[in-house]
């Protein structure tokens, strides 16, 4: 059911600004550079069974052969981020880690039937959807699941090639 088992694709981390945190992340660990996409259009979002919005912005680099997000909510409706890091907090810290899977309704039931609830589903306007399930009890933290797309494994290339012979300048870039 998983796509190449359990591997992690991405780790991502909330943080409250992605410049100062791609900056950051960058000086201590190397990582970036940042492709930017700035209020990620959705065509729906679920949290916990109601539709809300989820008015987010992300910064996508590459950390050795993982992808990294640092991602910051605008609004303050709940969410699978704000169930971590309640709005206001201004807390920052790691909140999921991505997998692909082969069937992404089948590996939310799975979860599900393991204890780790449907935290948020949510869609793209592109229409890649994407689920955090609820695994803070086992893990502490959530973890993200999508289906493998041609368009999503293009942008996780897209990220990688960006980052292979990288001078550290640009750290950056605006997409969108």
């Amino acid at each position: 059911m998983l796509a190449g088992g359990l591997a992690v694709r991405q780790l991502a981390y909330k943080v409250n600004d992605l410049a100062a945190a791609a900056a950051a992340h960058h000086r201590q660990f190397g990582s970036g550079p940042f492709v930017v996409l700035r209020h990620v259009a959705l065509a729906s979002s679920q949290h916990r069974g109601v539709e809300r919005p989820f008015d987010h912005s992300s910064a996508y680099g590459q950390w050795g052969s993982v992808m990294v997000e640092l991602v910051v909510q605008h609004n303050p409706d709940p969410s699978a981020l704000h169930d971590m890091f309640p709005h206001g907090s201004g807390k920052e810290g790691l909140h999921h880690a991505a997998l692909f899977v082969d069937d992404l309704e089948a590996a939310i039931a799975r979860f599900e039937r393991d204890g780790a609830p449907l935290a948020q589903l949510s869609v793209t306007q592109t229409g890649t959807a994407f689920a955090f399930v609820d695994t803070r009890v086992s893990l502490g933290h959530m973890l993200e699941l999508y289906e493998p797309t041609a368009q999503l494994t293009g942008f996780y290339e897209f990220v990688a090639q960006a980052a292979q012979g990288w001078d550290g300048a640009d750290l950056l870039r605006e997409l969108g």
